[in-house]
């Protein structure tokens, strides 16, 4: 039986038309560095890197493309991203303002700085759908409030929060605002200009269709310059001296940068403008759509979040109201070869705010590669089971 796969939340599969051919062609064929050989080789693939760079302002919108190419950030992932962001700007006493929502590559590090530097932060309440309250916000910075740091869309049950909305209070208040956007990057459209936003974090393995272990941020001159890099070492640049580069992007980049991950990254962007994103978020949102349709009628289920397409992603919560999660994603496995996530999707404050802790959730996320009958399928499943389960 053919494996259904719906944990795109986790990652995308299958990645863009060409980005493994691109990968290998590139190990096989090419295989250099960059910013170290003086050959042609080296050269073709640092303008590949570059382009890439451009690709990412292009699609977040990120001001004039000449301008602000070396202001994109590469890194191993989103979660190295968000530390290199946070771990660098935050000082000692600092203050931030975060979502009720958030995922643990946000939290950690934060909780960690405030054991460490005595950071302190606050949670913008969110309702019982994962929904910010934004008319709190301002009743909650300090005199030291330094950022709202946000994820764009819940890992858990969707829901997006007003991002342009909470960058112009940020803006208007003069204070940064840092955006995870790893569960809407490639299916939402984001403009950093339009929306205020200071830094922006991004993973190419999700929503951009891109491989595993490639990722970064895009920052704008005048945070990059109040940041301190976490990790320093070799450039290829200014290498006549032991003192790390103050420009961009060679401050935040040491050492040899993932460029088979770069080289899939810059083929799945490609496949993205090919595509076009409002194209893909239509059909994920329909997908979306039929799924909770199907299963708001099934005995003993519980959707956990938003019931209808608006201000969401494709991201699915269940709670089943006489069988343990565990069991019906097993089942879903084993039986009907459907993989999905089930437990705390490293985001237990957002199941304190949405009231499933510490049950946990099953977890439903569908992609452009899904289908209506792969979906329809899922909801006969679900259904079967817990009709088993009663009898």
């Amino acid at each position: 039986m053919k494996k259904i796969y719906m944990d795109q939340a986790a990652t995308s599969f299958p990645k863009a038309p060409g980005v493994i051919e691109a990968m290998v062609e590139f190990m096989t064929q090419v295989g250099t560095n960059i910013n170290r050989g003086s050959y042609e080789n080296a050269y073709e693939t640092a303008g590949v890197v570059y382009e890439t760079r451009e690709q990412l302002c292009k699609l977040f919108d990120f001001g004039p493309i000449e301008d602000k190419a070396k202001n994109v950030i590469f890194t191993p992932n989103i979660t190295y991203a968000l530390n290199f962001i946070i771990k660098g700007y935050l000082k000692s006493g600092d203050h931030v303002l975060v979502s009720s929502m958030e995922h643990n590559a946000l939290m950690r590090p934060l909780v960690q700085l405030q054991k460490d530097r005595g950071i302190t932060f606050d949670r913008i309440p969110c309702t019982k759908e994962g929904e910010l309250q934004v008319e709190v916000i301002e009743a909650l910075i300090q005199k030291n409030t330094k950022a709202i740091i946000m994820t764009h869309g819940s890992n858990l049950c969707g829901t997006l929060m007003p991002i342009k909305e909470v960058g112009a209070i940020a803006h208007n208040h003069g204070i940064k605002f840092i955006v995870d956007s790893a569960q809407t990057a490639g299916t939402f459209p984001i403009s950093m200009k339009d929306m205020h936003i200071d830094a922006l974090a991004f993973t190419g393995h999700k929503g951009l269709l891109g491989p595993q272990g490639i990722g970064g941020f895009l920052i704008t001159d005048e945070m990059a310059d109040e940041m301190t890099p976490l990790i320093t070492g070799g450039t290829g640049s200014i290498s006549d001296t032991e003192e790390t580069p103050t420009f961009l992007p060679d401050k935040f980049e040491a050492g040899t940068l993932n460029l088979p991950g770069i080289i899939g990254l810059h083929r799945s962007l490609k496949y993205l403008e090919e595509v076009g994103i409002d194209k893909i978020r239509e059909k994920e949102l329909k997908l979306t759509q039929q799924f909770i349709d199907g299963v708001s009628n099934i005995e003993g289920i519980r959707i956990i979040g938003k019931t209808t397409c608006k201000d969401r992603s494709s991201v699915v919560s269940l709670q089943t109201t006489n069988l343990d999660e565990a069991i019906l994603a097993f089942r879903l496995d084993q039986e009907y070869q459907i993989m999905t996530r089930v437990g705390m999707h490293c985001a237990p404050n957002a199941h304190k705010t949405l009231g499933t802790f510490p049950e946990g959730t099953i977890r439903f996320s569908f992609g452009y590669s899904n289908t209506e009958e792969e979906v329809e399928y899922a909801i006969k499943a679900i259904e079967g089971i817990c009709i088993q389960n009663q009898n």
